[in-house]
C-alpha cells in the first residue's frame, strides 16, 4: 500500500464548551444509542429543560459527528467541520502567529 503524509492546511479548531453555540445541533441520547451512530462512551450529554439528555454533534459530509468530551471542533477553510479528540489535536495541530 502506498503511503502519504498529510498536506498542511489552516484552520480554526476550538476545545468545545456547552453553552457557546459550537454545535450544528443536539439528538437524544436516546436516538443515538438505539439508531447505532457512536457507542455512548464519553459523549457530551446536556440535559434539556425539558428532562431529555441531548447530545451535541457537528454535520460533516459524512452526517453527523457527535462531540465527546476534550474534543475540538475544527472548521476547514472550505466550511467542513469535523472533530478531534484533545489527546490528539496537539500531535496534529500546531498554533500559528497571526
Amino acid at each position: 500500500m502506498k503511503k502519504y503524509v498529510r498536506i498542511a492546511f489552516e484552520v480554526e479548531a476550538v476545545k468545545y464548551e456547552v453553552g457557546k453555540g459550537i454545535e450544528d445541533g443536539f439528538r437524544p441520547l436516546s436516538d443515538v444509542i438505539t439508531q447505532g451512530f457512536v457507542t455512548k462512551d464519553n459523549l457530551v450529554q446536556v440535559t434539556g429543560e425539558n428532562g431529555v439528555i441531548m447530545c451535541p454533534f457537528v454535520t460533516s459530509r459524512r452526517g453527523a459527528i457527535f462531540i465527546r468530551e476534550g474534543d475540538y471542533v475544527i472548521k476547514e477553510s472550505s466550511g467542513d467541520k469535523h472533530c478531534c479528540g484533545g489527546d490528539v489535536f496537539a500531535k496534529r495541530f500546531r498554533g500559528i502567529d497571526e
